[in-house]
């Protein structure tokens, strides 16, 4: 059964009339739902940390701007714009303690709730708005008359009115002028995490570097292998993004697609399947989050050697030199990998 979808007309920025909205943390989805809001006629106000670098660009976009606790008490609707990892210490020390029956807990994304990380408050509601792409993106739209789809969800509606707040802060960021679809915590977190692990972060990443292992240690040179296995990869994927699979396959060669569709299922067989599916499993029992929690209360050593080791593989510096000559692309060098083979 295909998903409900909800655009401007079923949604109501009255709900707003009279109340506070509060973005707390001012990054890439925070400040994108601050703006929007504020465009669209929302009264909205900022919580940050004590000595937070955000407070002055807030203060700049002409936000008021509050400790998290008091930013807190001010508001009616108070959206949870901070890493998954922190959220449930600030939760414990600045949020539930000004938490009062009849206001509304916001998040972009569902794991510290439906994993159990934070305990809701049991008079308030609890709802979701996930846009589907990054924050400068939804705020790039919204200027432009356009908007971001996203999810909502409810994960308590003490109110028996969440959905409507739900829908009237989509409407507020823009994200119904392109199209809502309701969702709920455990699917939109189970299936986000899945699609980062397996799909999107790392399995392409590993799929990429296994395929530029491949060709170097058959004897090609790392610049060729780079392009073929990297470089090249955009283009696929525009296409993807776009039109689909099938009409991937419409723009590529015959010689392409015919490999494509022959040698494709042999890279990702039905062990790969059989791992995905693990992967799957560990998220949906709350291994994977227990797994993460424990490596970042001990310090990230294991994240933090795993991301050093990818970082000084050869890609790496075959890219940026690439990268290098290629004077028509945006250059991102953000871990100041050196364009050279030193």
């Amino acid at each position: 059964m295909p998903a409900k979808v909800y655009t401007d007309k079923d949604a109501d920025l009255g709900v707003f009339a009279n109340k506070t909205l509060a973005i707390l943390g001012y990054g890439s989805q925070g400040h994108a739902h601050a703006l929007n809001l504020k465009d669209s006629g929302c009264k909205v106000i900022i919580g940050l940390y004590p000595g937070s670098k955000s407070k002055a660009v807030a203060e700049q976009h002409g936000f008021e701007v509050f400790d998290t606790a008091e930013a807190v008490r001010r508001a009616d609707v108070m959206m949870v714009g901070l890493p998954d990892m922190k959220q449930a210490d600030v939760y414990l020390s600045d949020i539930l303690p000004n938490l009062t029956k009849g206001k509304t807990l916001l998040f972009s994304h569902g794991l510290s709730v439906h994993f159990g990380l934070i305990k809701l408050h049991k008079d308030i509601d609890c709802i979701m708005v996930a846009p589907k792409g990054p924050g400068h993106m939804v705020r790039r739209l919204y200027a432009e008359g356009k908007g971001m789809p996203a999810l909502v969800a409810v994960a308590q509606d003490r109110s028996k009115t969440a959905l409507k707040t739900a829908l009237a802060w989509a409407k507020g960021i823009g994200s119904t002028r392109a199209g809502v679809l309701k969702t709920s915590f455990k699917e939109e977190t189970e299936t986000d995490l899945f699609g980062e692990q397996a799909v999107l972060c790392g399995g392409a990443s590993a799929l990429v570097q296994a395929g530029f292992e491949t060709l170097v240690d058959a004897g090609y040179q790392p610049e060729m292998a780079y392009f073929e296995c990297l470089h090249e990869l955009k283009l696929i994927c525009d296409l993807m993004y776009e039109s689909g699979i099938a009409g991937m396959r419409f723009s590529i060669s015959e010689t392409a697609k015919y490999g494509d569709i022959t040698r494709g299922p042999r890279v990702v067989n039905k062990q790969t399947k059989a791992e995905m599916k693990k992967i799957l499993k560990e998220i949906q029992s709350g291994q994977f989050t227990k797994e993460w929690v424990k490596e970042h209360k001990g310090g990230l050593k294991k994240y933090k050697a795993l991301l050093k080791k990818g970082e000084q593989h050869q890609i790496e510096k075959t890219g940026a030199y690439l990268r290098s000559m290629m004077p028509w692309m945006t250059k991102k060098n953000i871990k100041g990998v050196q364009a050279s083979y030193s």
